[in-house]
């Protein structure tokens, strides 16, 4: 029984620490673009032009 007085608070400030950090992330625009990122990975760029003399 004292196993569950350690372990439910533990969960419930976890469960809070993530929705922080959800809503943290929601408000600082990690989400704003979902598609442009896997459109870069396709893009097919020419190598770059540094190494060349």
């Amino acid at each position: 029984m004292t196993a569950l007085a350690w372990l439910i608070p533990c969960a419930l400030f976890l469960g809070l620490l993530g929705l922080a950090a959800f809503l943290w992330s929601l408000h600082s625009g990690q989400f704003e673009d979902l598609e442009g990122a896997s459109w870069r990975v396709l893009r097919d760029d020419e190598p770059g032009r540094e190494n060349v003399r």
